[in-house]
Order: C-alpha cells, then structure tokens, then sequence
C-alpha cells in the first residue's frame, strides 16, 4: 500500500486527490491547502483523510511515500524540492517548473536519493491522444506533414504565468510522445490585450520546427468566444482530427490527400492527383486520463513501468517554453533549441 499525500485543493487538485483516493493499491493519508474552506470543502468527501493548512506536516509524517503538488506554478519547484529533501516521491502538476534551472535542480537532487519524479502531462495519458499514436506508428498516417492545434478559451486569466506557460504545456508534450522527438526550432508572437499592466500575454502563436521538416502550429488563447480544444495531422497518406470537445467522435481520420505523378515529361504533363475517399472514427477508450496517469505513477514508485513524463520529460517542455518566450519578447524571432541530452 503506497500512502500518498497532496498539496493544493484549489481548481486542479480535487480531480488529482479523487483519483488517487480510488486506487486499490493507494491510501489517501493526507490534503493539504492554505484556504482553511476550501480545505474542508474537500475534506468532506474524504472523510478518512488528515486535513491540515501546513503542507509541512505531509513532509514530516514518515508513513507517507509519494506526494502530489498541484500548486501555483511559481511554487512547484521550493514545494517539489522540500518533498525530494524529505525523501518522498513527487508528482507536479504542469509545468515542472518556471525554468529549466530549476527543473534540473530537482531531476539531480531526485537522483541522489533515488526518488521517482512525474509531471502532470495529461495529454500522454488520454485513450484519443493514445490511439493517435497507435495509427502514427502503424502507418495510417503516412509521414507527418505538419499539426495546426487550437486551444483558446475565454479565461481563465492568470498573473503569474502568460498563456504561453498555462496552456501550451499540453501541446509540447503531447507532440514530444507523439514524434518520439524534440523540436529543434521555435518561435513565438503574441500580445497582452487585458492584463496589459501586467504585462501577461493573453493570446499567442507559437511555431515548432521538428527533426525531418515537421511543423507544429500551436493557437493558445484566454481571450476567445469559444472553447477550442482541437488539433489537425496532416499526413502523406491521411488527415486527422482531434476534437476533445467532441462527446462522441473525438478523433476523424480523412482519407484525404494530395499525390504527384510519378512520371511526367514536361511541365504540361504535371499534374496533381486529388484524393478525397472515407472518413471514419476509430473507437476510443473511454477511461478518465487521470486514473491512468495516477495509476501510472503508482507503479513507477513500485517499479512496473517505466515513466512517460518524467522529470527528464519535463525538462524538455520548459526549455521549450523558455525560448518560446524568449522569441515573444524578441518580437517573433526564431531560436534554436538545445538540450541536455
């Protein structure tokens, strides 16, 4: 039995605590948030489970194993760096960190006491983005062209982090399990429409540059009428979309594409073939991302699986979003990227 505590019962952490708490091989020891209401709120669903406003007394209590920080983005790295020093595995919610700095910070420190790091990368978890990567593999697809991602809603506004931090976590690392890869290139423009004294962007386009030519568009927004959760795969030999918003059909592959003649003499003979045939939606598991991703972590710590978000992984994302907006500041301008490994 893995005794797990959680740090943060504000807009994210219920679904975490929820999850852990329904795992057979898990026990709910103890939940942790500054707002005392908030605290209670929750509390009362887990009735079993030690309530306190001082995540400290999670640290000091020795029976518990595993803790799941799902803080403010500005705290991950000092919380998630007291849970390693106090000898216990840690789960942190997305971003890993700030910056990369820190980032490498708690991947060493991990390493020295042999304590597992996982980062909240949902995306990798979902049975759609799963089934993705199956047809990707099996070569449904054909080669990756490029990847056109919306994901805009109006709200919810930050101050700590611009949108660029908040939202496209998801999508890098999406893409990196996806292209079993790291973009190489990036650059970024946007502009802070509302919070314009604070200078926090609200809306952005960020382009990734992948190994072998493959571009990613990345559409990230809190200022927008819809809610958009959707991304477009443009294949060599077919197209995909993927609407999480969908309740039905999230995933539609096209068989739609474009072909050059193989063989032609001169120019009048140059022509290009058009191809528009089925379309078709696969069946999707419908299992909840985070009971995979808590169950997942799980038998990380009890050594059954490999990680797939690691603190390595992590990494990975914020450099990428490091020199993301270094490129917005910079007015759009591209910057390679490089990495540790």
């Amino acid at each position: 039995m893995i005794k797990v505590g959680v740090i943060g019962c504000g807009y994210w952490g219920p679904n975490l605590i929820r999850n852990f708490h329904a795992l057979p091989n898990v026990e709910l020891a103890m939940i942790s948030d500054l707002d005392e209401n908030r605290l209670a709120h929750v509390g009362i669903l887990y009735p079993n489970t030690t309530q306190t406003t001082d995540y400290q007394d999670i640290l000091k209590n020795p029976e518990i194993d595993a803790v799941v920080v799902a803080t403010p983005m500005s705290t991950h790295f000092p919380i998630g760096t007291e849970v390693l020093e106090a000898g216990k595995h840690l789960f942190l919610e997305k971003p890993m960190a700030t910056n990369s700095a820190d980032c490498r910070s708690m991947i060493a420190l991990a390493k020295s006491k042999d304590l597992q790091i996982m980062v909240g990368h949902t995306f990798v978890y979902t049975s759609a983005v799963r089934k993705i990567k199956s047809l990707m593999d099996g070569g449904e697809m054909g080669d990756i062209h490029y990847v056109n991602i919306a994901r805009v809603n109006l709200g919810l506004f930050q101050k700590d982090a611009n949108v660029i931090w908040d939202l496209a976590p998801h999508d890098v690392a999406m893409l990196n399990y996806l292209f079993e890869s790291k973009p190489c290139r990036v650059n970024a423009t946007g502009h802070c429409y509302v919070q314009k004294d604070l200078g926090v962007e609200d809306v952005a386009f960020v382009t990734l540059e992948y190994p072998d030519g493959r571009l990613a568009n990345i559409h990230v927004s809190w200022l927008d009428p819809c809610k958009i959760r959707r991304c477009t795969f443009v294949g060599s030999r077919k197209m995909l979309v993927y609407d999480d918003m969908s309740p039905s059909e999230k995933i539609r592959v096209y068989d739609k594409g474009v072909d050059v003649q193989p063989h032609y003499d001169n120019f009048g003979e140059f022509q290009l073939l058009y191809r528009s045939g089925d379309i078709f939606s696969p069946q999707i598991d419908t299992a909840e991302p985070l009971k995979a991703e808590a169950a997942h972590f799980i038998d990380i710590i009890e050594g059954k699986a490999m990680g797939l978000s690691t603190g390595l992984h992590g990494l990975e994302v914020v450099q990428v979003l490091e020199k993301a907006c270094e490129s917005l500041k910079a007015g759009g301008k591209p910057f390679d990227l490089v990495y540790d490994n």
